[in-house]
């Protein structure tokens, strides 16, 4: 149960759904503990639940068929800086770097699957490639081209935004 938390994030990252989160981490630690005499001592579990999901995640939505559902679904009217502001009570420039969290968030929404779930794995929960190879099934180089090419959309997927804000200039590299 120590991987619990750890786990829900992975799982709300994939299904953007805290219901179908729930659902996936509880069926996640019902398949581990059926098939704990696979596991093997010395090795990490966290990567060995998380592989778990991940398998769990792509049979409910194989062939492509994922569900896309906004973070923002909310039916919301009011503006995101208003609403942050509001949720907040934090001065404006707390709320300007919570506004480009969004925008990165939005970003890897934005990419395939393959290249997401590396990101998350590696740059959001810090598994070492390593322990992402073994998670997602796949060669360490795998996970290294996946996550240069997805930093790369990334990079460009924020370059308006970073000129827009003000961070970069247009025309710089």
């Amino acid at each position: 149960m120590t991987h619990l938390d750890t786990l829900y994030r992975g799982a709300l990252r994939l299904t953007r759904d805290p219901d179908a989160a729930q659902d996936l981490v509880q069926d996640t630690y019902l398949r581990a503990l059926r098939y704990q005499h696979s596991y093997q001592a010395g090795t990490n579990m966290r990567a060995w639940l998380f592989a778990i999901m991940r398998n769990l995640f792509w049979d409910r939505f194989k062939g492509g068929r994922q569900e896309e559902i906004s973070l923002d679904d909310d039916g919301s009217d009011f503006p995101l800086y208003e609403r942050l502001k509001d949720e907040t009570a934090v001065p404006e420039a707390d709320v300007l770097n919570r506004l480009a969290a969004e925008e990165v968030v939005k970003a890897v929404e934005k990419l395939p699957p393959l290249h997401r779930e590396v990101v998350l794995l590696v740059d959001v929960e810090g598994f070492a490639y390593k322990d992402a190879a073994q998670v997602l099934g796949v060669p360490i180089g795998t996970v290294m081209s996946r996550l240069h090419r997805a930093r790369q959309q990334l990079q460009k997927l924020l370059y308006d935004y970073a000129v827009e804000s003000g961070i970069v200039h247009p025309g710089s590299a």
